[in-house]
């Protein structure tokens, strides 16, 4: 007995250590709510639905010291549905992100797998919707992937240090085809913040979106637009002063030979072959926190797009607002309420964008003119 006591205790000496320089950690989110949309193809719609303000999800993350001041880490995180238990991102099991990597303290972080492009990591934190606002916020269709509507796969990102206030980095996404560039992606972004100020820059380029499955951009359910080019442009500033923090966000996305949305579907004109499209949203924004508990925010999107065919060039126009109230019942809990207003306007171009649709609302509007409100409840654990 005393040979086995010494034993466990010699073996304790040694393990207690390495367990001491990891930590894994388990975490998690969900948000549920009631929707109400005032026209789905002409018809009034209420539904339960998950993962509005912040996806619903849970995932594992953990680092490892290895000395000399370096750091392995990883991060797994699955998307899903709370209403029906299915996965989210398209039905993959860590649709959100799953990568590893090494990081240091002084030289920044390269890591490898399924993650955010730089567009999601520093321009989408200056808009509504990849800061406090989340899905319904989005600008239409959520053309510049602000909220995240799609990952990149086979990706290699590198992350700076903060250094005086500023952040950079940069993502490049392999097409894994023998095609080199077919389905790849590559963006960079920055950001700087000094006392309340926050200014946020990002590119984004992909070529031939969701051409393959297997490439940078998933094959169906996580994308926004399909085809030949994508090129997203952002910028943006935030100012927080007391209670209250102003903002606003400029982007630019053009869309080579453009296929279909993953909102609406074909984009299909009825007269000529649609050659490209382009659209330019100027946001403001502005929140308020009355109480540590309780805030109030407000956005206005105006949206301007370039419907190119071989027939016209039309110029179509989106005016998008909304308001949002929430109250923290805990740290980690809280109660809010959305609305969201479209008017599709501007020039006719004979296809499903000449109708208003709120992201995240039940279906396409029937008319220029949709509404969508949400009261829910999200915890984090």
């Amino acid at each position: 007995m005393k040979k086995n006591l010494a034993a466990a205790a010699v073996l304790c000496a040694f393990v207690a250590p390495a367990m001491a320089q990891s930590s894994v950690t388990l975490y998690g989110l969900v948000d549920e709510g009631i929707n109400y949309t005032n026209n789905a193809k002409g018809q009034k719609a209420y539904q339960m639905e998950s993962g509005y303000l912040a996806g619903s999800r849970w995932g594992l993350k953990g680092t490892e010291d290895l000395g000399g001041g370096y750091k392995a880490t990883f991060q797994l995180e699955n998307g899903f549905d709370l209403n029906t238990g299915r996965l989210g991102q398209g039905g993959l099991e860590f649709g959100r992100q799953a990568y590893v990597g090494i990081v240091n303290d002084q030289f920044g972080s390269v890591t490898f797998g399924r993650q955010y492009d730089s567009v999601v990591d520093y321009f989408a934190q200056t808009t509504v919707t990849g800061n406090w606002g989340g899905y319904i916020f989005a600008h239409p269709y959520d053309n510049d992937n602000a909220t995240n509507t799609f990952r990149v796969n086979n990706t290699v990102k590198y992350t700076s240090p903060t250094i005086a206030g500023l952040k950079f980095g940069g993502t490049y996404s392999f097409s894994n085809d023998t095609n080199f560039a077919n389905n790849r992606q590559y963006s960079v972004g920055a950001q700087y913040t000094l006392g309340g100020l926050l200014v946020a820059a990002s590119y984004l380029q992909a070529n031939n979106p969701s051409a393959t499955a297997t490439g940078a951009i998933n094959n169906g359910g996580d994308e926004n637009f399909v085809g030949q080019r994508l090129r997203i442009f952002g910028a943006g500033v935030n100012y927080t002063v007391g209670l209250a923090t102003l903002g606003f966000a400029y982007s630019n996305t053009h869309v080579g030979q453009p296929v279909s949305s993953g909102y609406v579907g074909a984009i299909t004109p009825t007269v000529g072959t649609l050659s490209s499209l382009r659209f330019q949203n100027f946001e403001v924004n502005g929140r308020y926190q009355f109480t540590p508990a309780f805030s109030l925010g407000a956005v206005y999107t105006y949206t301007r797009a370039s419907f190119n065919t071989s027939a016209s060039n039309t110029h179509p126009v989106y005016h998008q607002g909304g308001l949002m109230l929430d109250y923290l019942l805990s740290k980690r809990t809280d109660v809010y309420l959305q609305a969201a207003y479209q008017h599709a306007g501007g020039d006719k171009n004979g296809s499903v964008l000449d109708f208003a649709y709120v992201p995240g609302a039940a279906d396409v509007s029937s008319s220029s003119n949709q509404v969508l409100v949400r009261a829910a409840i999200m915890h984090k654990f």
